[in-house]
């Protein structure tokens, strides 16, 4: 290539010289992804003119809330920068370094807590095959509360009346939610099947899907965190949220704003309306299948 190039050119060329020696396709995949999706507005850049601003347009929105994802973010921009200086495109400071600049100016992240809590998304779905061999309600809520992304106690306090399983639709009211607003949860095939397991046949609308011991109580939240120290995993049932969202950024397509969305998180006016307008559920139900592929083991990537 010839002239000045930009940093969308160097780094689709530092990816072509650097494909031959990644063995794991999944590596590659996230690679491509962060290069040609995530930093899509440094890619119409001159390789020169990459400044320390830049960097941060693309950091700063996922610093504290994505801290892993953000780190590889910040690396993977780092290694195309120095790619371009070793060839004699750029020979300004690398902008995308870490101690010492970018890191001077952006927040603190929580990595104990972040590592502390939630499982890497490369692990999960050998986790998962050995948490489908564990019998019992913490168990099936466990499953439910994985495979749906949603809060540990919005699974663990939910009743039969909310569950609509012809329709593949889980509607919690406002007042069980965070937020204090309505929020609809697609249930994918394997959500309706972990449903159908502790299904009862005197059960009615009132009844919790997840019984505890006690008659007319819901399963506590320790029934769950037992099943995670039985299976050994040093996680918090709340992490698996984090581990959807890095798995949701780091190897599918499917926008950010659906995954907030699928969170029931508000993120601007847009996400506000589309939600609303229902159009966001169906785009939901097409991000839950490919994350219930993948805990599975069906390794399914949007």
């Amino acid at each position: 290539m010839q002239g000045i190039q930009n940093f969308g050119q160097v780094a689709d060329d530092f990816l072509d010289a650097k494909r031959p020696g990644w063995s794991n396709d999944n590596h590659v995949r996230q690679w491509e992804r962060t290069l040609k999706e995530v930093c899509k507005p440094l890619r119409s850049i001159a390789i020169d003119k990459v400044e320390t601003d830049d960097v941060l347009s693309i950091l700063r929105p996922i610093w504290t809330e994505m801290p892993e994802h953000a780190r590889r973010v910040r690396m993977r921009i780092e290694s195309v920068l120095d790619y371009a200086g070793s060839k004699g495109l750029r020979s300004a400071l690398n902008p995308a370094r870490g101690k010492g600049h970018i890191h001077n100016l952006l927040a603190a992240q929580d990595k104990t807590k972040k590592h502390m809590i939630a499982l890497p998304y490369a692990d999960l779905p050998a986790f998962w095959q050995r948490l489908a061999e564990v019998e019992g309600s913490g168990a099936a809520a466990l499953r439910f509360t994985i495979l749906t992304a949603a809060r540990p106690g919005e699974a663990r306090l939910a009743p039969w009346s909310e569950m609509d399983l012809s329709g593949k639709l889980w509607t919690i009211p406002p007042q069980r939610m965070k937020e204090g607003r309505l929020h609809r949860v697609p249930l994918t095939n394997a959500a309706i099947e972990v449903l159908q397991s502790v299904k009862l046949k005197d059960r009615t609308p009132e009844d919790w899907v997840f019984r505890g011991q006690r008659p007319g109580r819901p399963l506590s939240d320790m029934s769950i965190t037992a099943v995670l120290r039985r299976l050994k995993v040093d996680v918090h049932v709340h992490g698996f949220r984090s581990t959807f969202r890095d798995w949701v950024a780091e190897t599918t397509n499917h926008p950010g704003e659906v995954a907030e969305a699928a969170l029931s998180h508000a993120v601007g006016d847009a996400t506000e309306r589309a939600y609303r307008r229902g159009d966001a559920l169906e785009k939901r139900r097409s991000l839950m299948e490919d994350w219930a592929a993948f805990c599975t083991g069906g390794g399914a990537n949007g």
